[in-house]
């Protein structure tokens, strides 16, 4: 007998606006598994994001994750945006803003402090849980934010393109720290980003999604596996035979205009 799915999409399609924005799609992610979202602005993806996450709800078709339909928010799922800076409340300091995901779960007080600890230890946020988010660098602000999610222990993690508007040394560290999270507390991850070079790195697996979905133009047009060795390293992954192939299939995708 086969195994419930962790998270499955089974022929979900979403329209808004009178719009179909994702036509039926249906694909399934394991426990654990790090599953990268790429294609073109507009093709759907935060929208995938938010089905998989009970904030919107399926015109067509179910996600089910552990065998039971997504129609509202979890506490088990959690949802880290791009915008960390107006993910964070100013007047909070990093403890407080963390604080948060346990004061809406019903956590006591009393078990707050050593959780809070935990998750910023974890995200190197120790030395900094009394400052305020002005106080903090982009990456730091980040970092605080998955740090909040953390705290919900979440079985499933969104992440709608988090590290997009980071430089590059800081997403490359925040990209390495994120591996080593979800490795080491048995995380699903659904990642949306723009950068295929992050999907491939970060992902065992990449889906690509397409604009402008229809009859006969489905808005999957590519699932990629990513075999490549775990722990990766910024330098050595990127020389891998395997990620220069992937890398050269997925452009060549794209700029063949099938995204």
């Amino acid at each position: 007998m086969q195994a419930t799915p962790f998270l499955r999409f089974d022929g979900v399609t979403i329209c808004l606006g009178g719009r179909e924005i994702l036509s039926p799609t249906s694909f399934d992610v394991a426990r654990g598994e790090f599953v990268c979202i790429v294609g073109p602005s507009g093709c759907g993806k935060t929208t995938l994001l938010r089905a998989a996450s009970g904030l919107v709800t399926a015109s067509a078709g179910e996600v089910r994750r552990n065998g039971v339909t997504m129609t509202e928010p979890s506490r088990e799922v959690a949802f880290v945006f791009q915008d960390y800076g107006r993910a964070l409340l100013p007047w909070r300091t990093v403890e407080g803003n963390v604080s948060l995901a346990l004061e809406a779960a019903g956590v006591p007080a009393a078990e707050r402090a050593p959780r809070i600890a935990d998750v910023l230890g974890k995200v190197g946020l120790a030395k900094h849980a009394q400052k305020f988010p002005v106080q903090l660098s982009g990456g730091m602000q980040q970092r605080a934010q998955i740090a909040r999610c953390l705290a919900q222990k979440p079985e499933l993690m969104m992440m709608d393109e988090p590290f997009g508007a980071l430089d590059a040394l800081t997403r490359q560290s925040l990209q390495d720290e994120l591996a080593r999270l979800v490795r080491d507390d048995g995380l699903t991850v659904l990642f949306v980003t723009h950068d295929l070079e992050e999907a491939i790195y970060l992902g065992d697996r990449v889906i690509a999604l397409q604009a402008n979905p229809g009859p006969g133009r489905p808005s999957l047009a590519r699932m990629i596996d990513v075999k490549i060795p775990r722990p990766r390293d910024q330098l050595t992954t990127k020389e891998h035979p395997e990620y220069l192939q992937l890398r050269r299939e997925l452009f060549a995708f794209i700029e063949q205009g099938h995204d």
